[in-house]
């Protein structure tokens, strides 16, 4: 009698999961105590890779949209998941936008192709875990005793802080975090200053309060303004609403001196990877950043840090109910495991 065949299935399960901040958290724009997100899990053949998607406002993607997006994915249209370009590419063309959806299918993919093969993703790439940057750790807009407080509350525990700034009390904010730190800084305006004469006397004034890069200046609307500005600034700039996908790293060359590249604008590890690659090859600088995300997504993003000038990886940080553990900040560096897939277990 011959003996049954079974078809392994690839089986995608994903459900929301709202993320609360330790903190109010405040940027130019909004100020918020939670962030909405879809967890995602891809199973095949006994083994689970974990994904995430994180929403913050700005991105425009909602609980909602993910899980209309997710509820299109059909992965029985494969038979195996190590097969990552073609599954992604599929994913990618359902329909327009959905990065953040998208890339938590690719964290997941990538997760689960990492455990089928038994070895950590950093391996995959060929990169050096002991190259991972030190993490700066995210101070949010606030009052100037909050500011210090939040500062002293991580007092010993990185090696630089990274600083929100673009309302009209910014040199007030840095003098608070100076009163009670001399670490180095890097500041994000999120697009908060208007004028780029009086943004390049404050990159100076800032330079001078020990503060090594400056993050998203000014509008995306303002490129022009904006390559002026790098041009004369005596900081690098680093790109962040600015540059989402891969081809948009080509359209701000020489506007800004790196790019700031998030796993939920890009839609995910393999396109993140493809964008570090081209960055470097244009001559720019390079940042890994995250949203507010559990430990899953920020480990994923960690993978890739070994390539980095700076990380921004500590959205696991300021969350309270994190669903697991993966990598790791000793005296503020990022510290990968080697586990396989993207270095996590639940917690």
């Amino acid at each position: 009698m011959a003996t049954p065949s079974f078809h392994k299935k690839i089986t995608l399960r994903f459900y929301p999961y709202e993320l609360q901040l330790k903190h109010t958290f405040t940027v130019a724009s909004c100020s918020r105590t939670t962030t909405p997100g879809v967890q995602t899990e891809i199973e095949y053949d006994g083994l689970v890779g974990y994904g995430e998607a994180s929403m913050p406002p700005y991105l425009g993607e909602t609980t909602e949209s993910v899980q209309r997006f997710l509820h299109q994915v059909d992965l029985s249209l494969y038979d195996n998941p190590s097969d990552l370009d073609a599954i992604l590419e599929y994913v990618d063309h359902i329909m327009p936008g959905n990065t953040a959806a998208k890339a938590s299918v690719d964290i997941a993919l990538h997760d689960l192709y990492g455990k089928i093969q038994g070895i950590a993703w950093h391996k995959i790439w060929k990169l050096d875990k002991e190259k991972a940057p030190s993490t700066t750790y995210t101070i949010g807009i606030d009052t100037p005793d909050v500011m210090k407080q939040k500062t002293l509350e991580v007092a010993g525990q990185f090696n630089i802080l990274k600083v929100k700034l673009g309302k009209e009390n910014d040199k007030e904010m840095i003098q608070a975090i100076r009163s009670v730190t001399t670490l180095p800084l890097a500041v994000d305006a999120n697009q908060g200053w208007m004028d780029k004469y009086q943004a390049l006397d404050m990159i100076y004034w800032l330079r001078d309060q020990g503060v090594v890069m400056v993050e998203q200046p000014m509008p995306v609307a303002q490129l022009d303004d904006t390559a002026w500005l790098t041009a004369q600034s005596p900081l690098p700039t680093f790109a962040d609403e600015s540059v989402q996908r891969l081809g948009d790293i080509r359209k701000i060359q020489g506007a800004f001196s790196g790019v700031n590249i998030k796993l939920m604008k890009c839609t995910g590890m393999r396109e993140a990877h493809k964008m570090m690659i081209l960055a470097r090859e244009l001559g720019m600088k390079v940042m890994i950043g995250c949203m507010t995300e559990t430990s899953c997504a920020v480990s994923a993003a960690a993978q890739l840090s070994p390539m980095v000038d700076f990380a921004d990886l500590d959205g696991n940080l300021l969350i309270s109910n994190d669903l697991f553990k993966g990598v790791q900040i000793s005296r503020g560096k990022l510290m990968l495991n080697n586990l396989p897939g993207i270095g996590i277990e639940k917690a």
